[in-house]
């Protein structure tokens, strides 16, 4: 079973996604938060696997509120509320598709997937699987703002990471070229001639070594560090 933190400022909108998201018989809804703020605490609170966040795009604190809950200082207070592994929750976000700044933002600050607010249903549940899952969700309009960003920024942070590729082996790398490809688990199994099991140890290896928290950090680091060059 899947737990769900909802989080919006709207009281019928976060009605609609808990009515929505309790439908589903594998994900549950543990709490509902207003505010970046609340959510945080919240989520220290109660331990959901995933924080879906809508309309935080105007929200000053919205990044700061994502960081938070992805890289607590402490632990979660109750034994009860910690799931297996002790890992924080992942948080999925609800974002408008004008606001592909903010999208990336929140992508550094450790957000694991990304949503457009006009969604459908069946992609929000099954966006709720596929980053509790750990792994990522996002949106070419985002992919986009990724790219322009690493081509403003790389020449200042190539030497930190190229550190962090120095740490992963030839294998890994291949790896993590096919997961900034968008290829799923399955598929980089298939190509790489590997088992699925195997390919799922290695992403794991990834991201401890590159700090990340999720898959869709990993594909930021991939453009970040040179491995993967964006399209001209």
């Amino acid at each position: 079973m899947t737990s769900v933190l909802v989080v919006h400022s709207q009281s019928l909108h976060r009605l609609g996604l808990r009515m929505l998201l309790a439908a589903e018989p594998d994900l549950t809804v543990v709490g509902e938060a207003t505010s970046g703020a609340e959510a945080v605490r919240l989520s220290a609170t109660l331990g959901p696997d995933v924080v879906v966040m809508g309309n935080h795009a105007a929200d000053p604190n919205g990044v700061e509120a994502i960081r938070r809950i992805t890289r607590p200082l402490t632990p979660l207070p109750a034994p009860e509320t910690v799931r297996a592994g002790g890992r924080p929750p992942r948080v999925l976000v609800l974002t408008p598709s004008s606001h592909e700044g903010y999208a990336y933002a929140a992508l550094r600050a450790g957000a694991g997937g990304f949503l457009p607010q006009d969604a459908t249903p069946d992609e929000l549940t099954a966006a709720v699987r596929i980053v509790a899952a750990g792994d990522a969700v996002t949106t070419p309009s985002v992919t986009r703002a990724l790219i322009d960003a690493v081509r403003q920024e790389r020449p200042a942070r190539t030497t930190e990471q190229e550190t962090g590729l120095d740490m992963l082996t030839e294998r890994e790398r291949d790896v993590l070229t096919a997961v900034a490809s968008g290829w799923s688990n399955a598929e980089i199994a298939a190509r790489l001639s590997i088992a699925p099991t195997t390919v799922k140890s290695h992403v794991s290896h990834i991201l401890a070594k590159i700090g990340a928290r999720a898959r869709v950090q990993a594909v930021a680091f991939a453009y970040e560090s040179g491995l993967v060059r964006p399209a001209a």
